[in-house]
């Protein structure tokens, strides 16, 4: 999987930074990406980029102020308009349908492909097989949540030595075998594949949060994540302000990260008051706390 950045920035767009919006590319499972928030602007941020909107599958919505979901309409009547009739399923709080069939209908607007609108609350979303999607209450000034993706654990290595040892030839079925399946050999013995894989490996863990001050749901969502996304609107010197307004600094959210056992810390959600020269500051205050940090830019790509 890889997470890119189309938005960075808290509240407005700057000329550095567009408003809050990121893509994960569900690469390595399946041909399609998700979108997290839809910030206006967002479609041409995907114009810009190697992304293609009909590809999108669903569209998570972390809270409904408008930095995070004005963008939400013309992006759907542009993949309409694109010709596409995949299903699309929106992820959000309560208020999101009201507020998409509004503008649709306001507009004139018509979709080319089924729409699925979900008001989500907290607890397990969905689980496909492949990844699971659990919804986290977060501490706001309006309904906030944040998404915990986590992957299936992945089958175990083939065990190549314990093979040779029991003579089972190399041959077309050695893939069947790497994903614990039972074949024939030609000389008629039967081998199941699990009996020679390793231990499973676990899956990858991604925590995405919304706007929130410090709260105890947060080190839940974020928990032993190898990669966690989030918000540091403002630098410590302004933690009253930060909290006063549901949101975070950069200390606050490094401890997070410190204090949860994640892996990685990416932060995004940079107020406008910052400028491209203000990031190393904001940077080394989380690095104080966490070292393994690093302050998304837009379009930045990281590997999951």
């Amino acid at each position: 999987m890889e997470l890119t950045f189309l938005g960075t920035s808290a509240g407005v767009p700057t000329k550095e930074r567009n408003v809050t919006s990121m893509l994960l590319n569900l690469t390595g499972i399946r041909k399609t990406y998700w979108l997290f928030d839809c910030g206006e602007g967002t479609q041409h941020r995907i114009l810009n980029s190697v992304f293609k909107a009909p590809r999108i599958e669903k569209i998570f919505i972390t809270h409904l102020h408008g930095d995070h979901i004005f963008g939400l309409p013309g992006l759907l009547c542009s993949r309409s308009m694109g010709g596409s009739t995949d299903l699309l399923t929106l992820y959000g709080p309560k208020g999101l349908k009201q507020y998409v069939e509004t503008v649709l209908t306001l507009s004139a607007s018509y979709l080319t492909y089924p729409l699925e609108i979900i008001e989500i609350e907290a607890g397990q979303l969905f689980d496909d097989g492949q990844l699971i999607v659990t919804v986290y209450p977060l501490d706001h000034r309006v309904e906030c949540y944040g998404y915990r993706i986590e992957e299936h654990p992945k089958l175990g290595s083939l065990d190549t030595e314990k093979l040779a040892k029991d003579n089972i030839p190399r041959g077309p079925w050695m893939q069947a075998l790497k994903e614990g399946e039972t074949i024939t050999l030609d000389d008629g013995r039967t081998v199941n594949g699990i009996d020679y894989l390793g231990e499973p490996r676990a899956g990858k863990v991604i925590a995405i949060f919304g706007d929130t001050e410090p709260t105890e749901q947060a080190r839940l969502l974020a928990q032993n994540a190898d990669v966690m996304v989030h918000e540091t609107t403002l630098e410590n010197a302004f933690h009253e302000k930060a909290n006063e307004r549901g949101h975070s600094t950069t200390g606050q959210a490094a401890q997070l990260a410190r204090d949860a056992g994640v892996k990685r810390f990416i932060a995004t959600h940079i107020s406008g008051r910052y400028s491209a020269e203000d990031v190393p500051m904001l940077l080394a205050e989380c690095q104080a706390i966490f070292p393994n940090t690093e302050i998304a830019a837009d379009y930045l790509t990281i590997k999951i």
